[in-house]
């Protein structure tokens, strides 16, 4: 079976495909490098003693996808290619729209011409809003409060709308929580252009010197400690979930909505706790404000996971850490 990975050097991805090769997928990788590294390629042979093809292209390109489709005679497709950063967003969102939404319909349509209809979306639990009351599960009314979010949501409702007029179409929108951690060799992992806009890598970076401290967005919510509290989920396990949606899509009737999650909440001073224990490093942080937007509490109910696709999250928050820790003190400063 031969697939193409949209996106597929960028840490979910990267993930993703060393999955897949394992397993024996044939791959293909379409990327434009905004947002990675071509060293991941490398690094992705070191894991699996496999190359996958790659090609350099922008998904918004439609004769580059047009001569992708035509020259491999692709099974399926995993749809990772976006702009991924919720504060950038605001600032840029025509960029969003266009990259995320533009992009994606262009995909979508040399896709269907080319009767590939077997679809795994990269979609995340943006698409929850701020209305809701955790567990979120798949059946609660969604709503976005970003750019970003809107470009995932607008995507699913895109994809809905396909999968309703063509019956053909099998598209498993996984709705991901907040993926953390590397793989376990600690040859791949997160690495954010410039300031890291997620916790993790945040954390990870001020460990190993490259920033001076972390900023704690509020300590005011009702929480435990007065933090936020966040679904983590570890990148092996997410990686996992994209490959059993795959392997799910002949029991799929148009487009499903699945969250990958662990369905349990951690605070961010709960992650900076465990952070310094492992790692041995200290953790300087500040409390500023919360940010707009900003929930007390998110995590998921991963029980459609588990029942269509018989996957369920199995790495604890001490191993995402562990492999987190690894990678970042491997590569102080990422593929560079």
């Amino acid at each position: 079976m031969k697939l193409l990975i949209t996106g597929g050097t960028g840490y979910i991805g990267s993930h993703t495909v060393v999955e897949l090769l394992n397993l024996g997928y044939e791959i293909v990788i379409v990327d434009n490098l905004a947002n990675s590294s071509t060293q991941v390629l490398s690094r992705i042979e070191r894991i699996t003693g496999k190359q996958p093809v790659f090609i350099k292209a922008d998904i918004c390109d439609r004769q580059a996808m047009s001569e992708l489709f035509s020259r491999h005679n692709i099974d399926a497709v995993i749809h990772f290619a976006g702009l991924k950063a919720v504060g950038e967003s605001n600032t840029i969102p025509l960029s969003y729209y266009h990259n995320n939404v533009s992009g994606s319909v262009t995909l979508f349509e040399v896709m269907a011409e080319y009767n590939v209809k077997n679809l795994v979306f990269s979609s995340s639990a943006t698409v929850y809003g701020e209305n809701n009351v955790s567990p979120l599960d798949e059946s609660m009314p969604t709503s976005a409060t970003n750019p970003y979010g809107q470009t995932k949501l607008m995507i699913e409702h895109i994809l809905f709308d396909l999968a309703k007029s063509d019956p053909q179409w099998s598209i498993a929108c996984l709705r991901y929580f907040n993926p953390i951690g590397a793989h376990h060799s600690g040859l791949i992992g997160e690495n954010p252009n410039g300031i890291p806009n997620n916790l993790l890598p945040y954390v990870a970076q001020v460990a190993v010197g490259r920033l001076p401290k972390l900023q704690v967005f509020g300590d005011d919510y009702d929480t435990e400690d007065g933090t936020g509290v966040r679904d983590y989920i570890h990148v092996v396990d997410l990686a996992l979930g994209h490959v059993k949606a795959l392997e799910s899509l002949d029991k799929i009737n148009g487009c499903q909505p699945i969250n990958l999650g662990t369905g349990n909440g951690t605070s961010v001073l709960d992650i900076v706790n465990t952070f310094q224990s492992i790692s041995g490093q200290n953790i300087p942080y500040e409390i500023v404000p919360r940010r707009e937007g900003d929930i007390a509490t998110v995590f998921a109910d991963a029980g459609v996971a588990q029942k269509l696709l018989n996957w369920q999250a199995e790495r604890d928050l001490s191993t995402m850490i562990e492999d987190t820790w690894r990678w970042q003190s491997n590569n102080p400063n990422g593929f560079e």
